[in-house]
């Protein structure tokens, strides 16, 4: 069949769904000619993938230029001088660390005296590769939760190839083992909490009925150790369409609490604290607000409006008051950020006797010390963003001392690592800092403002060569998110740096409302129905970087994942014209049936639940996989995704890429067989699919 002739047969049957509208769902959906392709992992399903990456293998992946690029970003990966992050767990040091001699990993501890020097001595607790190689597995690291305050025993959380779902194990600190008979979970979504040494809360699959629509725990149980998991005592049962139910115990030494947390859906959440009877008293505070006790504090960060006292509080707001005179019926709060139009909050970190303040200005960093008081705290400044980049303070041990880790990072700095100790005015010691694993030195950074459809004025970055001539013509690389309240701030991008910056590119990052850069209003500005706003703003943008002379649409590449795969999925079928080639990596793409697939129920709070009719109106328009038009011209795209990702559900990809590939486009496809939603599971997966997706744009944009 020709183009046309599909083009023509699509148009019509575009039109038929269209014309249906959310009354015609089901019935889309039973016609949906690709729907074989959301059998994750059936036969016919994984030899279309296979093929479709031999294909986009043999065409991006077979040159040694491609291998050169692979090999320079998996030596960034493995290299043995990148900071090591560490958690202060008892009296060691925590570090999870991967490179080419230790692909899984290994968890291992030093002491601070020896981590202050350029190569400390670490002890190996942990050694994943040989942990695979004894099990036949493929674990993948996701943590460690350990019971203080004699930090023995862990629950260690592995996942296979990298999903969301993953087993919890009992492992000792000193003996450096697993614990015979401990505590264990079965492979699920879900967590092992500590309540003391033989007690721990249980939230998982316990079997029918026992997880949410969206996929995770509906149940919370308490285990003893010893028993089997069905004779656990249940503690709280949600409902089928909540999101998540959790507990957990707070040990701060004299102030040791237990919360069971009902989430109903992202930034919608129920907070209860359970009596030593067993029973549960809601901390009666808005559902939309982030609410988190520490020792005898309250905090409360705002995302909508909130009365309480006879005083109004603005969205935006972290406001404090003690934890038991609330729960006695008092309201007194203490306001310790209030937001501007220009600013929000980033973040905060408690320390033994302070509060730090993380501010985002026009989404640069200003950090304040908070010490706590009767009526107003008092404040005193700590550090600010130096040009542009980013500053993360966080605690080393938040009960026993008043020292943090400060890190610092740029798009053309590489980061740096401090410890401080914020109860002085002493200045932070230099600890770490990565090397520059590419040249910047023939860049800048700037911040420029685009104005979008509806005269709202989106930030965005800009990374430029030093002497680029304003005349359109260097290729450029636009990223975006736009979603979930997640802002995008600057960092170093080393990858980015070897792989586009200093072939001459240049590199920018859209700001755009969804995220979080000004607050909730920012993120709530493109919910649902306004979905849209965060489209036109990234397109508003692109037409910036074009008008201003940095690149023209043939040279202007984009790249986006997971929800920002969402993105590039709108730019692919909305503004085709502004772009010369498109990577959409981990995408939601079919929006008619995102909630039915994975954890993408849970989200039916960011875009709406197409089941509803006078949802699917909107939804339909955001759409790309009912927004593909055959007769329509498309840029080149790159479509990359993971077997193993059980968040977001491959089968958006698969069926996008089915469907541009029978229209006849320019279109190639990439599936990790492991990863996760994160894309990879070690350095070398990951390195090939970021050297594939440079490669691709590089092609493409300088053709």
């Amino acid at each position: 069949m020709s183009k046309l002739s599909q083009a023509c047969q699509a148009a019509v049957l575009a039109a038929g769904i269209l014309a249906m509208g959310a009354a015609g769902a089901q019935e889309a959906t039973v016609n949906d000619p690709h729907l074989w392709l959301e059998e994750v992992e059936g036969a016919k399903a994984l030899d279309w993938v296979r093929a479709r990456n031999a294909e986009a293998e043999a065409e991006l992946a077979a040159t040694p230029e491609f291998r050169q690029l692979e090999a320079d970003i998996r030596a960034i990966l493995d290299s043995d001088a990148k900071i090591p992050g560490v958690q202060k767990i008892g009296q060691y040091y925590y570090n999870f660390w991967k490179d080419a001699r230790h692909e899984r990993g290994l968890w291992r501890r030093t002491t601070l005296e020896e981590y202050r020097k350029d190569a400390p001595a670490w002890e190996t607790v942990l050694d994943l590769d040989a942990l695979n190689a004894a099990e036949g597995e493929n674990w993948v690291w996701h943590g460690a939760n350990c019971l203080e305050p004699e930090y023995r025993r862990c629950l260690v959380a592995l996942s296979r190839g990298g999903a969301d779902a993953d087993v919890t194990r009992e492992f000792d600190l000193v003996d450096k083992d697993w614990v015979e008979g401990g505590f264990f979970r079965e492979e699920a979504k879900g967590g092992m909490s500590w309540i003391d040494q033989d007690t721990v809360y249980v939230f998982t699959d316990f079997g029918d009925g026992s997880m949410t629509e969206s996929g995770y725990p509906r149940v919370v149980r308490q285990l003893a150790r010893g028993q089997a998991m069905d004779e656990a005592v249940t503690i709280y049962e949600g409902q089928a369409d909540d999101m998540y139910i959790s507990a957990y115990r707070d040990l701060t030494p004299g102030h040791v609490r237990d919360f069971v947390s009902r989430t109903l859906a992202f930034y919608n959440d129920e907070l209860y604290l359970r009596q030593a009877d067993g029973s549960l008293e809601k901390i009666d505070a808005p559902n939309s607000a982030n609410k988190s006790g520490y020792r005898e504090w309250l905090t409360l960060e705002l995302r909508e409006p909130y009365t309480a006292g006879g005083t109004t509080y603005p969205a935006g707001s972290l406001i404090a008051t003690k934890f038991d005179e609330f729960m006695d019926g008092g309201r007194g709060f203490t306001v310790l950020f209030e937001p501007t139009e220009r600013s929000s909050l980033a973040g905060y970190s408690w320390t033994r006797n302070h509060l730090v303040l993380n501010v985002l200005e026009d989404v640069k960093n200003v950090v304040t010390v908070l010490t706590p008081g009767e009526g107003e705290w008092a404040s005193r400044p700590f550090g600010s963003t130096e040009g542009i980049g980013t500053i993360a303070v966080g605690a080393v041990d938040r009960d026993t001392s008043d020292a943090v880790w400060v890190t610092e990072t740029g798009y053309l700095t590489p980061t740096t690592l401090s410890i401080a100790d914020v109860s002085t005015d002493a200045p932070a010691q230099p600890l770490k800092s990565n090397p520059a694993f590419f040249d910047g030195s023939t860049h800048v950074v700037e911040q420029h403002f685009a104005t979008s459809e509806d005269g709202t004025k989106v930030p965005y970055f800009l990374v430029r060569p030093q002497d680029m001539q304003a005349d359109g013509s260097t290729p450029t690389l636009l990223y975006g998110y736009g979603g979930f309240e997640i802002s995008l701030t600057p960092g170093y991008n080393a990858a980015a740096g070897k792989a586009w910056m200093e072939k001459g590119g240049a590199y920018a990052v859209a700001n755009i409302r969804g995220g979080g850069e000004y607050g909730p209003r920012w993120h709530q500005a493109a919910l649902k129905a306004n979905r849209h706003k965060a489209y036109e703003d990234f397109a508003a943008v692109a037409k910036d970087l074009v008008a201003t002379g940095v690149t023209v649409p043939e040279k202007l590449g984009i790249q986006g994942g997971s929800n920002g795969g969402l993105l590039m999925g709108n730019m692919l079928t909305q503004y085709p014209e502004l772009f010369g080639a498109i990577v959409v990596q981990v995408p939601l793409l079919d929006m008619q049936r995102y909630h039915k697939l994975l954890a993408g129920a849970s989200w039916m709070a960011e875009y709406g639940n197409p089941d509803k009719p006078e949802e699917w109106e909107f939804i339909r328009t955001f759409s790309p996989y009912h927004l593909y038009d055959p007769a329509k011209d498309y840029p080149p795209t790159l479509f990359t995704t993971s077997t193993r990702d059980d968040r977001v559900h491959p089968g958006h990809a698969r069926k996008m890429m089915a469907a541009m590939l029978e229209g006849g486009e320019d279109v190639r496809y990439y599936e990790n067989i492991e990863g996760g939603h994160g894309g990879a599971a070690n350095n070398q997966q990951a390195a090939h699919m970021s050297a594939l997706a440079y490669t691709f744009l590089w092609q493409q944009l300088n053709d």
